[in-house]
């Protein structure tokens, strides 16, 4: 019997519905929310990033990112400093590192949580799968 792709993508949709809830309920425990959370860890990935970029690495747009932006410079957790030309760049604070870092102590646990159900070698091949459908090649 065939899966009708409104099914799997559905299917797809619930894991990550659940995911995300249950990360951003647990970020709550280190003053952060998932969006926040996302945003500091792209932020710590690639420092002096410009919005247009960190909106493309959260899915957000850029308008979006730069209200994000905004609420994470004033919690005193980023640091926008003029790059160049007309390019604002955003680095963590010591404070947005020690909440990054918090939360992926958070994130680790409650990952682990959501995928316990599944062996390694089913891990495995979820990330090949969903790596296909995005495009990328396998690892």
């Amino acid at each position: 019997m065939a899966v009708e792709p409104q099914i799997l993508g559905r299917a797809v949709k619930a894991a990550q519905y659940r995911q995300h809830r249950a990360l951003d309920s647990r970020l709550a425990s280190v003053g952060s929310t998932l969006a926040q959370w996302d945003a500091l860890r792209a932020i710590g990935r690639t420092p002096g990033a410009s919005a247009r970029d960190l909106a493309a690495a959260t899915f957000q747009s850029e308008q979006a990112f730069g209200t994000l932006a905004g609420r994470l410079v004033a919690q005193g957790l980023v640091d926008r400093r003029p790059g160049r030309g007309r390019r604002i760049e955003h680095h963590l604070t010591p404070e947005g590192k020690r909440v990054l870092k918090a939360g992926h102590a958070v994130a680790d646990s409650v990952l682990e949580e959501c995928f316990e159900g599944l062996t390694e070698p089913e891990r495995e091949a979820l990330l090949g799968l969903l790596r296909k459908i995005e495009g990328q090649p396998e690892r």
